[in-house]
C-alpha cells in the first residue's frame, strides 16, 4: 500500500493493494503506519519491517519525511530498500514538477490528479515506470486530453444554445 500522511496524522493519500475489509481497519493501519513512522528520529533509517499484522510478517515500510508529508511505501521484505526510497522520490518529482512546488493542498484539493500521476508509476501493487520523464509525458499527454475534452464540451453547450435561441426557447427552456 501507498499512504501520505501530515505531520498530523491527517491522511492526504492512502491506495491499498491488499485487502482492506472495513474503513475501521483501514483508519487503523493509517494510523499505526503515521504513529510508527513519525515516532521516529530523522536520523534513523527511512525503513521498518513487519510492521503491519493486517497484512503478514513480510511487510515493511520504506518511507520518505518532505516538509509536512510522509510518503509511505508498505511492500514486501524482499523489495530493494533502495530501489523503494529512489521510487519515493519519482512519485515525488513527478509530483512537485506536475503542480509547480507541490504542497499539501495540492495533495487534497487535486486527489484526482495526485492519483493519476501515482498510477503512472504503481498500478495494482506493481511497479509500472520509473522514468521521470516518461512519466510527465503521459502527464503532459493527459491534460492535453482533458483539455480537448473541455473545449469540446463548450463547444456542445453553447451549439445547444444556438439551436434553443433558434427555435425561440429563449434561455427559459429546459
Amino acid at each position: 500500500g501507498i499512504v501520505i500522511v501530515n505531520n498530523h496524522g491527517k491522511p492526504r493519500l492512502a491506495k491499498f493493494y491488499q485487502s482492506v475489509t472495513s474503513e475501521e481497519i483501514q483508519q487503523s493501519i493509517i494510523r499505526r503506519i503515521f504513529n510508527q513512522v513519525a515516532s521516529r528520529p530523522d536520523s534513523f533509517c527511512n525503513y521498518l519491517e513487519g510492521s503491519i499484522p493486517e497484512w503478514g510478517s513480510n511487510i515493511k515500510l520504506i518511507y520518505r519525511h518532505y516538509a509536512t508529508l510522509y510518503f509511505v511505501f508498505a511492500v514486501d521484505a524482499q523489495e530493494s530498500d533502495l530501489g523503494i526510497l529512489d521510487l519515493i522520490q519519482v512519485f515525488v518529482e513527478a509530483l512537485d514538477k506536475s503542480f509547480e512546488n507541490v504542497c499539501e493542498l495540492d495533495l487534497i484539493f487535486h486527489a484526482d490528479r495526485v492519483h493519476y500521476v501515482l498510477d503512472e508509476i504503481v498500478m495494482g501493487g506493481m511497479v509500472l515506470e520509473t522514468n521521470i520523464g516518461l512519466i510527465l509525458q503521459a502527464i503532459e499527454d493527459q491534460d492535453k486530453m482533458h483539455k480537448k475534452s473541455e473545449r469540446a464540451i463548450s463547444t456542445q453547450a453553447a451549439g445547444t444554445d444556438t439551436v434553443r435561441q433558434q427555435l425561440g426557447a429563449g434561455n427559459n427552456w429546459a
